[in-house]
C-alpha cells in the first residue's frame, strides 16, 4: 500500500512529501521501522531534517495528491525559464528539453517568462497545477532571491527540486585591449586607490557574488556597477565602460574567441574544455572564489512523486547522451546528471555557502 510521508524540506520550515510503500498486512509493526529508516536517510540529504518529525497518511482515493491518475506524459510538457532568450539558462533549457523529449517520446516546449530576477517565472510555476506538465528551469536566484528580496509571491517550499541540469562556469573577463593580462594584474589594480569598476547583472546575481568573494579573499576596492542583465554587463566591459565582469562561459566564450574579451580566470573547480589555457581561481590561489551559473529543474509542490522520478531519470539519461554532451560542452557548459537526492544536497550546500556572503555584503533588492 502506498502511504504519503511528510518531512522537513531543504527550504527550511516547509515540508515535502514522498510515497513510501508499507505492506498492508504488517503496517502496525513495520510502520516505524520502514518509515523511520526512510526519513533517517532523507535527513542526511536534507541537511539536518528531524528524522522523528514525520507523519504517515494513507491516501483515501486514487486522486490523492501524490498518486498519478493516468499514464504520464500524455501531452506536451512545458519548461518555463525565468530569463529572456539567449542566456545561459535558456540555452541549457532548450538543449535539455530536446534530450528529454527523445527520452519520454513527448514534446517539451520552452517558454520564457523573464522578470524580477526570475521570480515571475518561478511564481507562475509554483502556482501551476501540479500535474507534471509545467516545470521551472531555475538559476541560483531560487536560493538567493528569498535572502535579498523583502517579499516573495510564493514560499520556498512551493517548488520541489527535480534535477540539476548543468553548470556554466563564470569567467572573469576584461576588455581585450586592457592592460590587465592576468589575475595577478587584476588584483594589483583592485588594490590601487581607485580600485576597479566591476559590472554585474544586478544585486544577487552570480557576478555580484564573484565581486564580493574577491573583496574578501583577494582584497582591494571593487566599485560594483549593476546592469539589468548579464549581456548588458558584458557589453559594458567590451566598450571599456568598466574594468571587468564575471559572466557565464556560455555567454562570454564567443567574445573571448572573437578577440573582444580577455579571460583571466574561471570560478569553477576545473578548467573549461573549450578554454584550456584559462586557469581556475583555485589554481591562482583563491579556492574560496568558487561559483557557477547553474540550471536546475523544479516542479510545483504536490506533483506526483512517480512523475518527479520519471522526469529525473529522463534528464539523467539525456545529460549522459553524446548528443547533449556535444551541444553543451563546446559552449563551456558542464552537464550534471544525478539523482533528486544529489540535487537536494547541492541546494543545501549552496544555501549554506551563499547566505553568509549575502549577510556580509548586506545585499538588498535594487
Amino acid at each position: 500500500t502506498a502511504y504519503e510521508i511528510t518531512y522537513g524540506d531543504w527550504s527550511s520550515d516547509v515540508c515535502s512529501s514522498d510515497l513510501v510503500s508499507v505492506p498492508s498486512t504488517a503496517l502496525s509493526g513495520a510502520q516505524k521501522a520502514v518509515v523511520g529508516s526512510y526519513v533517517q536517510s532523507a535527513s542526511s540529504v536534507l541537511g539536518g531534517a528531524d528524522a522523528g518529525n514525520y507523519s504517515l497518511t494513507p491516501p483515501t482515493t486514487a486522486a490523492g495528491r501524490n498518486i498519478p491518475t493516468e499514464p504520464w506524459p500524455k501531452r506536451p510538457i512545458k519548461f518555463v525559464v525565468g530569463f529572456g532568450p539567449g542566456g545561459a539558462n535558456d540555452i541549457v533549457a532548450r538543449i535539455v528539453a530536446d534530450g528529454v523529449s527523445k527520452q519520454l517520446g513527448q514534446s517539451v516546449i520552452v517558454e520564457n517568462k523573464p522578470g524580477a530576477g526570475s521570480v515571475l517565472g518561478a511564481d507562475f510555476v509554483a502556482k501551476s497545477t501540479p500535474d507534471g506538465y509545467t516545470f521551472f528551469v531555475s538559476a541560483g536566484g531560487i536560493i538567493t532571491n528569498p535572502m535579498i528580496k523583502k517579499t516573495m509571491p510564493y514560499k520556498e517550499g512551493d517548488l520541489v527540486p527535480v534535477a540539476l541540469l548543468a553548470v556554466s562556469p563564470s569567467i572573469i573577463v576584461v576588455p581585450a585591449d586592457s592592460n590587465i593580462k592576468t589575475l595577478k594584474d587584476f588584483v594589483a589594480k583592485a588594490k590601487e586607490p581607485k580600485g576597479v569598476y566591476f559590472s554585474t547583472a544586478g544585486t544577487g546575481s552570480t557576478p555580484h557574488f564573484v565581486a564580493e568573494m574577491l573583496k574578501v579573499n583577494a582584497g582591494g576596492k571593487y566599485e560594483i556597477i549593476p546592469y539589468k542583465s548579464g549581456s548588458e554587463a558584458k557589453v559594458a566591459v567590451i566598450s571599456n565602460q568598466v574594468d571587468a565582469t564575471s559572466e557565464s562561459s556560455a555567454v562570454t566564450i564567443p567574445q573571448i574567441q572573437g578577440g573582444k574579451l580577455r579571460a583571466i580566470a574561471s570560478t569553477w573547480n576545473k578548467r573549461i574544455e573549450s578554454l584550456p589555457n584559462v586557469p581556475t581561481m583555485k589554481e591562482e590561489g583563491y579556492p574560496e572564489v568558487f561559483i557557477g551559473h547553474w540550471a536546475g529543474l523544479f516542479a510545483p509542490r504536490g506533483t506526483p512523486n512517480e512523475i518527479l522520478d520519471k522526469m529525473n531519470r529522463a534528464i539523467d539519461q539525456a545529460l549522459k547522451s553524446n548528443e547533449v554532451h556535444k551541444r553543451l560542452v563546446p559552449q563551456g557548459i558542464e552537464p550534471m546528471p544525478g539523482t533528486r537526492a544529489s540535487f537536494t544536497a547541492f541546494l543545501v550546500d549552496e544555501k549554506n555557502r551563499l547566505a553568509p556572503i549575502v549577510k556580509r555584503a548586506q545585499m538588498k533588492e535594487d
